[in-house]
């Protein structure tokens, strides 16, 4: 009751846009190598190719649509386009057929743009009023939670409506919860319009044209010729494209700071420090819709537990396979298709291939129909442990804080990084405990490891969105945020790119050993800069 009036409609509008994102997401990778129920039957390295670029640059315009925001549309304005262009998107993904998949990719990029940093700096200028500026982080743990509350409920829906109906259904259902959060976002806009203003244009500052002259236009060039290198530099044309294209948006931050008065460069140079350390979080962390999908689908023992097993069939919640032989692509022992000289899919009459790494003891009856958790309900883990931890987390900082033995802003996210790493030793833990992948793993390696990484997020992206609405000047708080998202994109790019490595590695536990071995290097680099960032947040962000 102490927070802005405008708390609640801004955290139902966030929660409703992200059950609809993370519907989609959920599902996104499984149907991309889906070939048995109309899904677009790619590879696994073309579909994390293609999962990690399209992450990416979700999370790449927002560059543009803060600026666009801070100068021209206004903040309001800006969510709500975003909101449609995400709707629409959502809702053709269910027309068959990849033009109608790159369309809709398209329109979710480009909403993205407008909506995600616009909402998150709104919520920070209502907080901005003397009265609330207190509260201002506790508030962003707040709307943090609203994120997740969505993100774990869309995966029940996804998996419903996928087996009872089909992925089309599913994609529609995306679509609506996006519509639903414009409509609640408008509902409450008298109690943020105030907040809603274009920032001033300073003598010295950029106009909106040149920035995006230098920006924008370079990095669609870049990206352009990155595309047409004939030998990949960076393992395939997307990530060639995608690399050369955030050259030009990485160097106008660098302008930014370089152009800055002295003043501002202090704190604007410990925000470039964390973004720069959080692209190997998110390298990690995101790799949630790719590897550790294709953990929960192929490597996961996914029988339910026979007394939940009826109510959680009649919710849709389980898959139905038939213990048969049928026309499948023939795999190894590691679920890696095989191919023809033409690289096509070899096919042959064998089962389906869940049962590739159960052990012969285990296997049903011929016929017998099996029921199976669905793959995206883990995607319901991560955003779940947030739900539950978030309400601890922050009293516990609340608690410390009393007794002046918080952690600093350095401590929390080098910290972030380390429960990272720990995250990704749990699941090597599960390989070599299941024989390197040959046997199916208890579900309990993986809800630990999403346990674990979720405290790890908890100690840093909440604190991420604090730094830049503190941090930040005022007239370059939208674009800082902007540059957040920026970093996100990267990190979000790179797990694609490891994940695409995924099928490279006969044994997994290398491939985990990897993920951990970046989040501790990240971790040694927080700690060595913490004094200097706890300095400048003392001095900046009082």
């Amino acid at each position: 009751m102490k927070h802005p009036k405008a708390l609640p409609y801004l955290f139902f509008a966030e929660m409703w846009e992200r059950f609809g994102y993370y519907l989609m997401i959920g599902i996104l990778f499984l149907y991309m190598t889906d070939t048995e129920k109309g899904g677009l039957a790619f590879e696994n390295a073309v579909a994390s190719d293609v999962f990690g670029t399209f992450i990416a640059l979700v999370f790449l315009t927002p560059f543009i649509g803060g600026l666009l925001a801070d100068r021209l549309l206004g903040l309001r304005i800006s969510i709500t386009l975003g909101g449609i262009l995400m709707g629409l998107g959502y809702m053709c993904l269910s027309i068959k057929g990849l033009p109608a998949f790159y369309v809709s990719l398209f329109l979710i990029i480009l909403g993205n743009g407008f909506f995600k940093p616009n909402i998150s700096t709104l919520l920070g200028n209502v907080y901005n009023e003397e009265k609330f500026i207190k509260l201002k982080d506790t508030g962003y743990s707040i709307f943090y939670l609203g994120i997740n509350i969505g993100a774990f409920i869309c995966n029940f829906f996804a998996a419903w409506l996928r087996n009872k109906f089909g992925w089309g259904e599913a994609f529609m259902a995306a679509g609506v919860g996006m519509f639903i959060g414009i409509i609640v976002f408008w509902l409450g806009h008298k109690h943020f319009k105030h907040a809603d203003k274009l920032k001033p244009v300073h003598s010295g500052d950029m106009s909106l044209g040149k920035i995006l002259g230098v920006t924008l236009l370079p990095s669609l060039i870049a990206g352009f010729l990155g595309w047409q290198i004939p030998s990949n530099i960076f393992g395939s044309d997307s990530t060639d494209a995608f690399i050369f294209g955030a050259i030009p948006i990485v160097g106008f931050y660098v302008s930014v700071f370089r152009r800055s008065i002295p003043s501002e460069r202090k704190p604007l140079g410990a925000l470039l420090a964390v973004m720069l350390v959080s692209i190997i979080f998110w390298t990690i962390f995101k790799q949630n819709g790719t590897a550790l999908t294709l953990w929960a689908k192929n490597y996961t023992d996914r029988s339910m537990p026979a007394f939940a097993e009826a109510p959680a069939d009649k919710l849709g919640l389980l898959e139905n396979i038939d213990y048969e032989k049928g026309s499948y692509a023939l795999i190894d022992k590691q679920f890696r298709t095989q191919k023809d000289e033409n690289n096509k899919p070899i096919k042959g009459d064998v089962y389906p291939h869940y049962f590739n790494n159960v052990p012969e003891s285990a296997k049903p009856a011929e016929g017998e129909k099996v029921k199976l958790i669905s793959p995206e309900l883990f995607q319901s883990i991560n955003p779940g442990f947030v739900v539950i931890l978030t309400p601890l987390v922050v009293g516990l900082w609340i608690f410390l804080r009393r007794r002046k033995r918080e952690p600093q802003i350095g401590g929390k996210l080098a910290m972030a990084m380390l429960f990272t790493g720990l995250s990704a030793v749990c699941m090597i833990g599960a390989v070599m405990i299941n024989n390197g992948g040959l046997e199916k793993a208890s579900p309990w390696w993986l809800i630990g490891s999403y346990g674990i990484i979720t405290i790890g997020e908890l100690c840093l992206s909440p604190v991420g969105l604090y730094l830049v609405s503190k941090l930040s000047p005022p007239r370059l708080t939208a674009l800082m945020m902007g540059g957040w998202f920026v970093s996100t994109s990267i990190g979000n790019k790179m797990s694609g790119v490891l994940a695409a490595l995924w099928d490279n590695y006969d044994n997994k536990w290398l491939y985990f050993t990897l993920n951990a071995l970046l989040a501790l290097f990240a971790a040694i680099a927080l700690f060595i800069i913490s004094k200097w960032l706890n300095k400048i947040v003392r001095e900046h962000a009082a």
